[in-house]
């Protein structure tokens, strides 16, 4: 453990992961639910390799309850020209990155300061903090506390929240094309053969589908451009660490789109407090004609109407996801830059667009490899 602060009621705390139980970081996830930063997936992250074995945490402890955790890290940014920033916990499988919180504003600022602790005083660079409840309080709580905020950048997520029925939902949807395009494929996908959707939550079953999914996914581009989650041994090891079924307050889930009881489409998601993050879809290429992938996904959606398994899908994409056009609702995404007062380094004004000027030429970059 390394600094604290104690009050009256709050204890903040900068502590090794292995510092906080089982028990309590799953309570404060099933409070303030997050598939990404909960227990289980922090703990798939460090037992793959793909998370430092000495991963830090943000704590904060209200009468000595687990009331707030951050994982973090230090790393150096172009932004700050170089010099060290923290950033919360960011991987390839990382889709939002909103701290566990349960409390009210006093936790928040008590967390805040955590902050500056965790970064001895320097900025942060935040990607991927939603626009929401959660967001918007701790945006709140670093402007209490004197610091200064910056939006870098932002974009719009496709989520769906569930209507009433999925009547509801096909009669307000504002893309009846897409719809209709999508019952056209699904009718001459059933010319092949006879198609099944599956779903599975536990035991061999979801076993089954997730290795199903590894290797549906290598099969394709991503298997001959090695980037594929079978490719690695450490991204393997995660999938299967991820999608295990382990206890927790987190649930996989895997569904299934079949051909003649042959899978062509996959998708492995993580539930959470009445939200299905769909983090990972496999297709068969083969059927690229049938929209296969955008078949499942409507699937998924007439299910959640059906069961109520979730209360939103989050479709954990970036910009330009085919799933803009299926998905009304949308949430905001922001990497934003926050400094607290006195932090050293280039003003807010340059770190942005030092930021700006990078995402600029990393876009140029992927567009002239594609070219090429």
């Amino acid at each position: 453990m390394i600094p604290e602060r104690a009050s009256s009621r709050l204890d903040i705390a900068l502590v090794a992961a292995d510092a906080v139980s089982a028990p309590e970081w799953d309570g404060l996830q099933a409070a303030a639910p997050h598939p990404h930063f909960g227990r289980q997936g922090i703990a798939a992250h460090r037992a793959a390799g793909l998370a430092p074995a000495d991963l830090h945490l943000v704590t904060v402890r209200a009468g000595g309850r687990l009331a707030a955790l951050l994982p973090f890290r230090l790393r150096r940014d172009l932004g700050a020209l170089g010099a060290p920033v923290a950033q919360p916990f960011l991987s390839p499988f990382v889709t939002a990155t909103p701290p566990l919180v349960s409390g009210g504003e006093d936790v928040l600022d008590a967390l805040v300061a955590g902050l500056a602790l965790a970064s001895g005083g320097r900025g942060w660079r935040w990607p991927l903090l939603p626009q929401d409840a959660t967001g918007d309080a701790l945006v709140a709580a670093m402007e209490r506390a004197g610091w200064r905020i910056g939006i870098a950048h932002s974009f719009a997520r496709p989520v769906l929240n569930r209507r009433a029925s999925e009547d509801a939902f096909l009669a307000g949807h504002p893309h009846k094309s897409r719809l209709k395009d999508l019952r056209r494929r699904e009718r001459r996908l059933a010319e092949a053969g006879a198609v099944a959707f599956e779903t599975a939550t536990e035991g061999e079953a979801l076993a089954a589908a997730v290795a199903a999914f590894l290797a549906l996914e290598r099969s394709g581009w991503k298997g001959a451009a090695g980037t594929a989650l079978a490719c690695r041994p450490e991204t393997h090891a995660f999938a299967r660490a991820l999608f295990s079924g382990a206890p927790g307050p987190v649930r996989p889930r895997a569904d299934t789109l079949l051909l003649d009881g042959r899978p062509i489409a996959i998708s492995l998601a993580l539930v959470a407090g009445g939200s299905a993050t769909l983090l990972k879809t496999a297709y068969d290429e083969s059927r690229r004609a049938h929209a296969p992938g955008l078949l499942l996904e409507a699937r998924i959606v007439a299910r959640m109407h059906e069961t109520a398994f979730a209360d939103r899908l989050d479709s954990a994409t970036l910009p330009g996801s085919a799933l803009e056009s299926l998905y009304p609702d949308r949430e905001i995404l922001r990497e934003i830059v926050a400094l607290p007062p006195g932090a050293p380094g280039p003003v807010l004004e340059t770190r942005l667009r030092l930021m700006r000027l990078e995402a600029s030429a990393r876009a140029e970059a992927k567009r002239l490899l594609g070219r090429g």
